[in-house]
């Protein structure tokens, strides 16, 4: 009887143990992300060199409530950031930005936003703009229209509360995963005070590359275009690496990074990220 009170004494106790022990960090899901492949890469040649003083990289802010508000001027670059956040890659990123003093806007996923709302927070609290991005990253021009409008909906509603009841609200920017629009979705993003924000600098950070060849691949495009507004993802480690080099590069060469806030509407429907 002894040892059998004593064996149920420590089963007792190895139970309270594990109840008591401290559950290991929830991975957030698995993101649908286009499959990485690799890529025939060509180094930029001379960058143009812009008129002007060289000064600071940070430029201009443009308040934006339509798409005819997104006009950039030759040597503007508009830095964003998608699919995040994510430990140990976006406060990295936060870090080469602040060391500038430029601001990006972060498009953020929903299931994202709902492991890591520390993180949303912090890119808030840094000043950049947080947009929406959907929940689960899926492709929304392959969905139903009511299944795609519940998805971007989840999607802001997670956002929104990872960032609390502070100052900050989410920005009325989104982009689509895969930049895979519809007519219909976009109409109804329209009728509800929704900027669409593509990109036309694509530095395919999501394909197997070293942090240089994703460098020079934006730069090479930049290049071409004289100004636009730079795809990215804080996800990828190659992309917090090579961004510090790409800041530089950036300001040696005249441009300006121009920071994008929500121009208001209302109160309750347009207001940036944080503070300027």
């Amino acid at each position: 009887m002894r040892l059998f009170s004593a064996l149920v004494a420590v089963a007792a106790a190895l139970n309270l143990a594990a109840c008591t022990t401290k559950p290991k960090e929830v991975e957030p899901p698995k993101l649908a992300f286009a499959a990485e492949q690799r890529a025939d890469l060509s180094q930029p040649g001379d960058i143009m060199s812009f008129p002007g003083p060289r000064g600071s990289l940070r430029g201009r802010t443009i308040r934006v409530g339509s798409l005819s508000d997104l006009v950039l001027a030759r040597g503007e670059v508009v830095l964003t950031f998608d699919d995040g956040p994510i430990p140990g890659k976006t406060s990295k990123i936060l870090n080469a930005l602040d060391q500038h003093g430029v601001k990006a806007t972060f498009f953020t996923v929903g299931q994202m936003a709902n492991a890591y709302p520390h993180l949303v927070r912090e890119v808030a609290a840094r000043g950049h703009t947080i947009a929406t991005h959907t929940q689960n990253h899926p492709n929304l021009a392959s969905m139903s229209f009511d299944s795609a409008v519940a998805e971007i909906d989840k999607g802001n509603r997670s956002v929104a509360a990872a960032l609390g009841p502070n100052r900050s609200r989410v920005a009325h920017f989104f982009r689509f995963p895969y930049l895979a629009s519809t007519a219909a979705l976009r109409r109804h993003l329209a009728m509800q005070g929704v900027v669409v924000i593509g990109a036309s600098v694509d530095s395919k950070d999501y394909f197997v590359s070293t942090p240089d060849q994703v460098r020079a691949r934006t730069l090479s495009k930049l290049e071409a275009r004289g100004s636009g507004i730079v795809l990215l993802h804080d996800i990828h480690a190659r992309t917090a690496a090579m961004l510090p080099q790409l800041l530089n590069d950036l300001k040696k060469r005249g441009f300006k990074v121009v920071h994008l806030v929500p121009r208001s509407r209302s109160v309750d429907t347009m207001i940036v990220a944080a503070a300027e």
